[in-house]
């Protein structure tokens, strides 16, 4: 199994940085969203959970690390497709977002048993640009929220994906600690050549060796 990682620091969301789980969602319907993937993750400094999605059998994409063997399609289980260079999504597209975790800002414990889903609002550029300044970048990341009600992604499941029309857009990645609104996502359109460049290497790794000419 390939993991696909985008780990620099504006991707990767650690444990404590606010963003992540579901706030103000419902819980996901049995099996409605076969590409989820959940994912246990040990280091140094102890044991975090995260999410992740599967973008081929053989594939998950993330914002971290684990997962070895290759996926076996089911009905429960199943890959979501990415988006094409012309399927971007502007302001005011609503999107849907799963993860495993934490309901509320002052729950304790995760919920990892339940999947839980919420929709949200893709939002203008300029909204996160007033949040996070120059550390927003447009090109590499989406605006993402709903400024109106108590709806929002929290700390825990990094790496779960923004589904905008059926298809990959965005992963979850980071947001202020202090407020829900707005979160920042990984424009999964930008690194796209990068992906399909990493899978097509995956791929070369699974073919037989050459005879030999001996």
């Amino acid at each position: 199994m390939l993991l696909l990682l985008l780990l620099a620091s504006a991707f990767l969301l650690l444990p404590w940085a606010g963003a992540g789980e579901i706030i103000g969602g419902w819980e996901a319907k049995p099996h409605s969203r076969p590409y989820m993937a959940h994912l246990s993750i040990r280091n140094g400094s102890g044991k975090y959970r995260c999410g992740g999605f599967l973008i081929r059998p053989d594939a998950v994409l993330s914002a971290a690390h684990c997962l070895k063997p290759k996926a076996k399609l089911t009905k429960e289980v199943n890959y979501i497709l990415l988006p094409s260079d012309n399927e971007r999504v502007g302001p005011g597209t609503t999107c849907e977002v799963a993860g495993w975790g934490r309901t509320s800002r002052t729950q304790k414990e995760t919920n990892v048993r339940v999947l839980m889903e919420v929709d949200l609002k893709v939002q203008s550029n300029k909204v996160c640009e007033k949040y996070f300044k120059s550390s927003y970048v447009h090109q590499s990341m989406l605006c993402v929220g709903d400024g109106n009600r108590k709806k929002s992604t929290w700390e825990g499941d990094s790496g779960g994906p923004l589904v905008c029309n059926g298809k990959a857009h965005g992963i979850v990645s980071h947001g202020p600690t202090c407020c829900i609104f707005p979160k920042v996502f990984t424009r999964v359109l930008y690194f796209g050549p990068w992906i399909h460049k990493e899978l097509r290497k995956f791929a070369l790794q699974d073919l037989p060796d050459s005879p030999s000419s001996d």
